[in-house]
């Protein structure tokens, strides 16, 4: 056990989970104020869910032994952690016995959790506004166990880390995905699709201004995003060493290019370079250089992130022209941004990275292209149909999306019960100078809001 590894990995673990509340208050700030509530309780409720199942079983089902063609681990060979507890006389008796690389059992779990935990939160963004929670709570755990465990030991189960034997597209197709391109992003933009589809439309949607209602939230958030993401990514390195340092440089620049390359596509088209398009591209350069951060230059991270700004800001303008409602653009942003950081591997790839491999620009041909091809793909098909598969089957039980009247007053009040902002407070008590009683004076104030 090396105690510096182990340190990273903790402090890195913390960095993302720390990305779930920022993704809370960036998905918040871009919906109306009578849904910012129940926005953010999605992703608060995918913290708390995913936390418990990926102890139970999840865990174990990503990075247990395959049970068959690289498909997934057992859920029972560390079913509840078993096996993995345990230290060692050593280090005053806190030396783990049991170890993946350099670091305690436990520290990886802790890392590969938040993982997990965001992935589910990302798809909220693309059915704002219209899920009702239980369902949605639901959804989340059947989805984990069904598509996201399963994808996880695909891409990030390598044999002979925790288990003998791990995924497919980690050790047989040899596609690289640093810290989660394919398993996170194409993922949940995959899944982000298929329930916009069952789900259907906002009321008004293409027909009504849906304007974000609190721009400086989407700015915390997007800054809350950007600094977990270097635990993110560079945490991915499972150690304190050179590659987690050039994995932290690539993502950075990577991040400040897609930004100027989505405010570049805003000025020349619109006219005007907006702080919401400033912060999406912020998440669509994190999201492009994730898969690839390993392999890529400095100067291919800049070109991957420049790209993906202008290919996601012209990517988020495609709901309107097919007709789905990807409310909080998870499918112009992540699905596409996925995609072109995964496929920009095989372009951009450079053996002077850690990574050791030469994409097309650099002489490699085209061997490592198709395999990014192979393993996006493969990943994108399986979320849409499994998802499309769950969330339909929610939809016709339980009722998934929210009631006609209660969407147009606000799914806030209509499921928690609650106001983001309790206009009512602000009078204090005691007789109006207006002469009207408090209670009607709160009631009118109430209507007021409502209206708003």
């Amino acid at each position: 056990m090396d105690t510096g590894d182990t340190a990273w990995v903790l402090a890195s673990a913390a960095l993302v989970l720390l990305m779930t509340p920022g993704l809370a208050l960036f998905y918040g700030g871009m919906v109306r104020a009578k849904s910012v509530l129940n926005m953010m309780m999605m992703s608060f409720g995918a913290l708390a869910l995913i936390s418990v199942l990926w102890v139970l079983y999840g865990y174990s089902m990503a990075f247990g032994d395959d049970i068959g063609g690289g498909i997934v681990g057992s859920p029972f060979e560390f079913f509840g952690l078993r096996g993995l507890l345990g230290t060692s006389g050593l280090d005053g008796g806190f030396a783990a016995t049991s170890l993946v690389f350099t670091i305690p059992s436990m520290a990886f779990v802790s890392f590969q959790a938040v993982f997990a935990i965001i992935t589910v939160a990302l798809i909220s963004g693309a059915i704002a506004d219209r899920a009702r929670f239980g369902p949605w709570m639901v959804f989340a755990g059947v989805w984990a166990t069904v598509v996201y465990f399963p994808i996880a030991h695909w891409v990030f189960a390598f044999n002979g880390a925790e288990s003998e034997t791990g995924g497919w597209i980690a050790n047989k197709l040899l596609a690289i995905d640093f810290a989660g391109g394919t398993a996170v992003h194409i993922n949940a933009g995959a899944a982000g699709l298929a329930l916009a589809f069952v789900l259907g439309k906002r009321h008004g949607f293409g027909k009504e201004p849906m304007r974000p209602h609190n721009l400086p939230l989407v700015m915390i958030g997007a800054g809350l995003l950007w600094f977990g993401w270097f635990g993110f990514n560079a945490g991915s390195a499972i150690s304190a060493n050179g590659q987690a340092a050039e994995v932290w440089v690539t993502t950075m620049v990577a991040t400040g290019a897609a930004s100027l390359g989505w405010l570049l596509v805003e000025k020349l088209r619109d006219g005007h370079a907006t702080s919401l398009g400033g912060a999406s591209g912020v998440v669509a350069g994190l999201v492009a250089i994730t898969p690839s951060c390993s392999s890529v230059t400095p100067l291919g991270a800049i070109a991957i992130g420049a790209l993906a700004g202008v290919f996601c800001a012209l990517a988020v303008g495609l709901k309107y022209r097919f007709g789905y409602d990807d409310s909080l653009d998870v499918v112009g942003v992540h699905l596409i941004g996925g995609l072109w950081g995964t496929l920009a591997v095989g372009l951009f790839a450079s053996a002077s990275a850690t990574a050791d491999v030469d994409g097309l620009f650099y002489g490699g041909g085209v061997d490592q292209l198709w395999r990014q091809a192979v393993g996006a793909f493969a990943v994108l098909a399986t979320s849409f149909v499994l998802t499309y598969i769950i969330g339909f089957a929610i939809q016709q039980t339980m009722g998934f999306r929210i009631d006609e009247e209660d969407e147009l007053t606000g799914i806030d009040n209509a499921e928690h019960a609650e106001s983001a902002y309790d206009f009512t407070s602000l009078g204090g008590g005691g007789v109006s100078t207006s002469g009207v009683r408090p209670a009607a004076a709160a009631t009118a104030a109430s209507t007021q809001g409502a209206s708003a």
